[in-house]
């Protein structure tokens, strides 16, 4: 029966000519290599060395057997990898990014759906906006996020739409939200607002200038904050109003400014999320998980991308 080891012994005499050495580099002795390769021979029932000397020559029999037995031995030693990775997975830290509103509303559910099929893993979410994020995915800290687009550039990336978050616009003012809000209205609106670290670069702020460009203004804002929770509590308060992601204004709405509502805006608009590694890279399987969960997570909330 041919089996793993005789392959071995064969490539090793294929490569060097000569059973001595291969039984050198293979760290057996040299009888023993001698065994296996007659052994294959049995198998085959082909000859596959002429002694020549004190070496020996490969036969055609042998040159046809070598890209196969490589191919094997590759195959064997890749499976051998894929085992190992997997045991690994089951013990080790998962590390995954996801920005700071993604993470607000689906990354309680994320972290339970994975320890729920892996209790003893460790796992790490990393990150606050989707620019933070993409910078770390390009330094190799991490293997794959969630982001928004467009803050998502492609250069040296591969990014995966996979859903839409359509934004909306929250007050405290009933009157403010008896119809969607235009353009026009929004640039006469005063605004507080999330991300203000990442302000030039934050999806949503990129989204309503690109709205407001044809009113020849920027959204204006009267209050600058750092997280979306801060920004709801004082929409809350009736001090200013906001634009958020719908799936946070669900979330937070109820928790934080119960007399608050949101109100779509004219025309809608959304931020785009997707799955975003760098290009031709071999993911790990807790990468591979990751996406597969964060995906399905946020498609709960969010609806799903159509290219169209």
């Amino acid at each position: 029966m041919l089996s793993l080891h005789q392959l071995r012994c064969f490539l090793a005499t294929y490569e060097h000519g000569s059973l001595t050495a291969a039984a050198a580099e293979l760290g057996y002795a040299q009888p023993s290599v001698s065994e296996q390769i007659r052994a294959l021979e049995k198998t085959l029932d082909v000859p596959l060395f002429r002694r020549v000397g004190r070496g020996v020559v490969p036969t055609t029999m042998a040159d046809e057997l070598r890209p196969h037995a490589e191919r094997t031995l590759a195959a064997a030693d890749e499976a051998r990898r894929a085992v190992a990775s997997a045991r690994r997975f089951e013990t080790g830290t998962i590390r995954f990014g996801m920005f700071g509103t993604a993470r607000l509303y689906a990354g309680a559910g994320l972290v339970a759906d994975v320890l729920e099929r892996y209790p003893g893993v460790r796992v790490e979410l990393i990150g606050q906006n989707s620019t933070d994020v993409q910078e770390d995915l390009r330094r190799g800290r991490l293997e794959a996020a969630m982001i928004a687009v467009p803050a998502a550039s492609s250069e040296g990336m591969s990014v995966t739409p996979v859903a839409k978050d359509e934004l909306v616009y929250i007050s405290a003012d009933p009157a403010h939200l008896a119809t969607p809000v235009t353009a026009h209205r929004l640039s006469l609106a005063r605004l507080v607002m999330p991300e203000t670290t990442w302000r030039a670069v934050d999806s949503t702020r990129m989204v309503l200038r690109q709205m407001l460009h044809e009113t020849g203004r920027n959204p204006t804002t009267r209050i600058e904050v750092e997280d979306v929770e801060t920004a709801v509590e004082l929409v809350g308060m009736g001090l200013a109003d906001s634009v958020i992601p719908k799936g946070a204004a669900v979330q937070l709405l109820p928790r934080l400014a119960p007399q608050a509502g949101y109100v779509s805006l004219r025309p809608r608009q959304y931020d785009s999320l997707a799955v975003v590694h760098r290009a031709g890279a071999t993911l790990s399987p807790a990468a591979r998980l990751m996406i597969e969960l964060a995906t399905a997570r946020i498609r709960q909330i969010a609806e799903p991308y159509d290219p169209r």
